[in-house]
């Protein structure tokens, strides 16, 4: 066995989604602390979280909803277990490992987060995460057969550092996939991707789900739209170029598993040839976020010049067939193809040479399939034939000899194939290794070219929906001037789509109650701020005539009337305990969208039930 296929652990491009992560997750339950890490084995992306407190089984629920993982390896702990291998189960139809006891050794784990990160280790600063990391390394080196899981750095994050978003939340808003049909179509992410690479509609997802808190970093981002949406042509030349680039984040995963075949080797190579002209476009942009990039783009020259003179332009999709390497590039290779194809002239050079060292006009190299290649000479010429002659066979009116030189030649033309293939997948190996060797070079330079992907997404949108550069800052004020819906907007090209302000802050509109009849736009209004919010601290340009965003730390919806019949819950149960769980976590920060809230019981409790939260 060289390799064990999981859903958590495919490289292969063919089965997995290019533009969304597939991730393993490994989960730790201990008396108070859940720790979790999720790593996508295609591209080595890695990032841990450790929660603990009373909701830590809600928030828990909640990071896994955004990472959506195809597998897990959870430890039997409790309640905690059934009810997280339940939930993942049902609503992600992830796969769950609960008997790898043997990877859920401490000692093991630590020795395992050592070897990975080094240095970087000391950023897991529990046991639980330890653990959690711990068990997907090992299961990762046990499914793949390799000493070293192949990860990037490490990246720990806490709740502070995002704005948190709910499963509800990411559900009602349709930021990745529309509530009706479960498709991106209808989304934010829909509305948002115009992005090249498959990296770049990684990245952007990640960005959507995750939107920022920190004001300075979100305006770089800001910064970097803006330099793109200032230079029309740039950013065209970027696209163009940007088209070219392939996942080089899922290429290089399969050279390091070794899974890389020559076309993938190809791919890197081409991939990696629009490095510099790239690198020269941007150039010309300033602010933060392109100085970073401009200083940190490293465009791999070594790497595709040798590539380039090595494997073929249009390689065979098997590895063991020969046709890898190209022409001129190593002295073995061009040896044995001239033998191949130039088999009969040295042949033919060999009977024009006999002839004249032993003056017999009629002396000729032939071949058959019993004897191979042999010296035929005539009855009448036997006697001037020199001793080097072996004799092979004799017939009524020939004879057939062969010499050293000839037996040697023959053994040559006969093995060149095999040796040319040998040959080849040795080269081929060691460029693969090549890759392999680099990788850490070539994803970084894959996660900047997808940064740039997504700052020239954003920017394209903005000016094709004439979106505005809002201001964000770490105020209590969300002020609107003429908001739009994102979606909403692209789905009533023949009618204008209203626009309307929004005010809101900690003193006299703190609180907005929206009414008016069915179809009135209600919903859409209340969710067109959220929306805005959330597009504004993500970096990207909002749809409104201006807009002051002041920071959230978190968004809460309750939208819509639906059961939870498996749970055994009602429509009003399911309302109530969304809403007890949005009072219990919401801050003076949060943004709260609550939509007909009541409405699953009668009109008088509904009401009470209403005021009572409005007060609260």
């Amino acid at each position: 066995v060289v390799r064990v296929v999981t859903p958590g652990t495919i490289t292969d491009s063919a089965i997995l989604n290019e533009s969304q992560n597939n991730y393993l997750v490994g989960i730790c339950i201990a008396k108070d602390t859940i720790g979790l890490a999720f790593v996508d084995v295609s591209t080595g992306e890695i990032s841990a979280t450790n929660l603990s407190g009373d909701d830590r089984l809600a928030r828990a629920k909640s990071e896994i909803g955004a990472y959506q993982p195809a597998e897990a390896i959870i430890n039997k702990a409790g309640d905690d277990y059934i009810e997280l291998s339940v939930f993942m189960r049902e609503r992600f139809g992830t796969i769950i490992t609960d008997n790898a006891k043997r990877l859920y050794e401490y000692d093991k784990c630590r020795d395992n987060v050592n070897r990975a990160f080094g240095d970087d280790a000391g950023k897991l600063n529990t046991p639980e995460l330890i653990v959690a990391v711990g068990v997907v390394l090992s299961y990762i080196e046990e499914t793949q057969k390799i000493a070293n899981a192949h990860t990037k750095e490490i990246r720990v994050y806490s709740k502070e550092e995002y704005l948190e978003l709910d499963l509800n939340t990411r559900r009602n808003l349709e930021l990745v996939e529309s509530m009706r049909n479960k498709e991106k179509r209808g989304s934010l992410l829909w509305v948002l991707d115009k992005t090249k690479t498959s990296m770049g509609a990684r990245l952007l997802r990640t960005w959507i789900l995750r939107p920022l808190i920190d004001p300075v970093a979100i305006g770089n981002r800001q910064n970097a739209v803006s330099e793109i949406l200032k230079n029309q042509r740039a950013a065209d030349e970027l696209a163009e170029l940007l088209s070219g680039v392939l996942d080089l984040e899922r290429l290089v995963a399969r050279a390091i598993y070794g899974s890389a075949n020559a076309k993938d080797l190809r791919a890197i190579c081409n991939s990696i040839l629009v490095l510099p002209e790239i690198k020269s476009i941007i150039s010309s942009f300033g602010g933060n976020a392109f100085n970073n990039i401009i200083k940190n783009l490293d465009t791999l020259d070594d790497i595709s010049e040798i590539l380039d003179r090595a494997i073929d332009d249009n390689p065979p999709f098997q590895v063991r067939e020969g046709g890898i390497i190209k022409d001129g590039y190593d002295a073995d290779v061009d040896y044995y193809r001239s033998i191949l194809t130039n088999g009969e002239n040295i042949m033919r050079s060999i009977e024009e040479r006999e002839r004249e060292a032993t003056g017999i006009k009629t002396l000729k190299v032939s071949k058959n399939s019993v004897f191979g290649y042999f010296i035929e000479v005539t009855k009448s010429f036997v006697n001037e034939v020199p001793d080097r002659f072996i004799r092979k066979q004799t017939l009524t009116n020939c004879e057939r000899y062969i010499t050293e030189e000839l037996k040697n030649m023959e053994t040559e033309i006969f093995n060149a194939g095999d040796r040319l293939v040998t040959v080849e997948y040795n080269i081929f190996q060691s460029l693969r290794q090549l890759i392999a060797d680099n990788g850490e070079r070539i994803r970084k330079t894959a996660s900047l070219i997808s940064e740039i992907d997504v700052y020239r997404s954003f920017a394209d949108v903005a000016r094709k929906n004439s979106y505005t550069c809002p201001d964000v800052d770490l105020s209590t004020d969300i002020i609107i001037k003429d908001g739009r819906h994102p979606i909403v907007e692209k789905f009533v090209k023949d009618s204008y789509f209203v626009p309307n302000d929004t005010t809101l802050d900690l003193s006299q509109n703190k609180v907005m109650i929206i009414t008016g009849p069915n179809m009135a736009g209600k919903s859409t209004y209340m969710r067109q701020t959220a929306l805005i919010t959330l597009m504004a601290q993500m970096g990207s340009f909002v749809p409104a005539r201006s807009a002051h965003i002041g920071v959230v730390d978190r968004v809460f919806t309750r939208i819509g009337a639906s059961d939870d019949l498996s749970a055994g819950m009602s429509t009003f149960m399911v309302e109530m305990t969304e809403v007890a769980e949005i009072l219990a976590n919401a801050t003076a920060k949060s943004l709260l969208i609550l939509d007909e809230i009541g409405r699953g019981t009668s009109t008088y409790d509904g009401m009470a039930i209403a005021k009572a939260v409005l007060e609260f």
